[in-house]
């Protein structure tokens, strides 16, 4: 792989594992000049960053790839609903509407009212 290959996360991967291993005393892989090595000031990251981009370190990045799952789709099999039954189960639910309704009772407007007088006077005391 050349360094072009990588993304930028793994090039800094890579580059801080050498460069740590360079700072513990690990031996260079590329020949450098004490001039150079001067010139930037004997930075393990520099160093590392060098030998990355010759080419010459041994390293490889595994991107494993999603496993495909291979798999018929299966159907679904829906009951089919007469027009008779659709019309049975709607009449159901209008009973149960209807009794609902019945227990729970419409509001009027003036027992609204009377309602809201009753709570201002309690604020007022």
């Amino acid at each position: 792989m050349t360094q072009e290959q990588f993304t930028k996360y793994e090039r800094a991967r890579i580059l801080g594992a050498r460069a740590l291993q360079i700072a513990m005393n690990a031996p260079l892989l590329i020949k450098i000049s004490e001039e150079d090595l001067e010139k930037i000031k004997f930075d393990a990251l520099k160093i590392a960053e060098v030998e990355l981009d010759s080419g010459i370190l041994p390293i490889s990045i595994k991107k494993p790839f999603p496993e495909r799952k291979e798999e018929k789709l299966k159907r679904v099999k829906v009951k089919k609903v007469s027009d008779e039954e659709k019309a049975n189960m709607a009449a159901e639910e209008e009973k149960e509407i209807e009794q609902e309704g019945e227990i729970m009772e419409l509001a009027n407007p003036s027992e609204e009212l009377e309602d809201t007088e009753d709570s201002s006077d309690e604020r007022e005391e």
